[in-house]
């Protein structure tokens, strides 16, 4: 009896990690927009000299708005998983805060990425970033189910259409880290092709699905 009521207080609420979660990714999203910095132009600046710097800031937009939807996908999807993880224990605080880690990096590798954009290792460095916090989603799911934390079984449709969500975002990010070294500037555009993996996922699933 003594043993159960010491397992009981392992247990934490799923609710602190949420919220402790929503607040890393609202300050992230808004430190992204660090990134663009305006500067201290003359008094006699022209509309064309400032048109210029408007169009040379493009790449930095572009790089901002990546961040700030990738995040906010990482977000929800998430929010999804812990709508079927009902408890938490010590492993999946330590894979969250982990995570959590990763994620409050992103306006840095941002910055980066933004600044040097056609360095590899600038471009390697925000995809390896990306790479990690999807991996460690992947985990952070695969954890709950391996320790019983969800609410689904291992034959569920849930279990592996999250299995498949978590898997878009490594695959996409590895392919990225591999266009770093090849063609750094255009090594974001991979992640272009998650709504295609997301696609083949949902394929497979229905194939899966009815072959049962």
């Amino acid at each position: 009896m003594e043993s159960k009521k010491i397992l009981e207080k392992e247990w934490m609420s799923t609710s602190r990690i949420q919220t402790l979660t929503d607040g890393i990714f609202a300050i992230a999203m808004t430190l992204l927009v660090l990134n663009l910095e305006v500067p201290d132009f003359p008094s006699s600046v022209t509309d064309a000299e400032f048109s210029t710097f408007l169009i040379g800031m493009i790449p930095k937009f572009y790089v901002y708005g990546l961040s700030f939807i990738l995040l906010a996908v990482f977000w929800r999807i998430n929010h999804a998983q812990f709508h079927v993880i009902k408890k938490a224990d010590m492993g999946l605080i330590r894979i969250n805060i982990l995570w959590l880690l990763f994620v409050a990096l992103v306006p840095f590798s941002t910055i980066l990425i933004g600044e040097y954009g056609e360095l590899p290792s600038a471009a390697l460095f925000f995809n390896s970033n990306m790479f990690i916090i999807g991996v460690l989603s992947f985990i952070n799911w695969y954890y709950s189910y391996k320790k019983n934390l969800t609410s689904t079984d291992k034959s569920s449709r849930t279990f592996r259409r999250y299995m498949g969500i978590n898997l878009m975002f490594p695959i996409s990010a590895l392919l990225a880290m591999g266009v770093s070294f090849y063609h750094p500037s255009l090594s974001t555009v991979v992640y272009a092709t998650i709504p295609f993996i997301k696609y083949l996922d949902n394929v497979l699933q229905k194939k899966y699905d009815d072959g049962k």
